[in-house]
């Protein structure tokens, strides 16, 4: 897809805008000359700045280039599938993690991911749980992040 740069300037000038808003209301440390919004204030001047450079450069194309175009992925049923069952799967993992568990959740997912961008089903399932014990290991054992256990919590080591 692609989208002209004045509509992505209008995104990262209003972003920018909010951020700056915001980071005005957080508490000032006293005996300090810099706060706590400092640097996101910092970063948000510069969004702002490329947002409007951005919306002069795509404004002054705006005769040689559309204001959006569809690339030919988005005509196509089976990629719109997969799009959709990337963005539904990550709401359904954000929603059944807790409950349920990430060593049951994340496999499923996987699975259902590899099928529908067309891995076949034995590969995809071999691929879902292998890779599934590999992350549970790099993040729960070595890098001590506390995934979530869910039904499984009476058997956590």
């Amino acid at each position: 897809m692609k989208i002209n740069d004045a509509i992505f300037g209008a995104f990262f000038l209003l972003l920018g805008l909010v951020v700056l808003v915001h980071v005005q209301g957080f508490a000032r440390i006293p005996g300090q000359q810099v706060g706590p919004g400092l640097f996101p204030g910092m970063i948000a001047s510069g969004m702002v700045v490329c947002g409007v450079i951005l919306m002069v450069l795509g404004y002054r194309r705006r005769e040689t280039e559309p204001w959006g175009e569809t690339a030919a992925w988005m005509r196509s049923g089976r990629h719109l599938a997969a799009f959709a069952a990337i963005v539904i799967g990550v709401a359904a993992y954000v929603l059944l993690a807790e409950s349920v568990g990430f060593l049951i959740v994340a496999p499923i997912l996987m699975m259902i991911w590899l099928t529908v961008l067309g891995v076949r089903r034995a590969p995809a399932a071999a691929v879902a749980i292998v890779a599934t014990l590999l992350i549970w290991y790099a993040f729960y054992k070595l890098l001590r992040v506390p995934l979530p256990w869910g039904v499984l919590k009476g058997w956590a080591f």
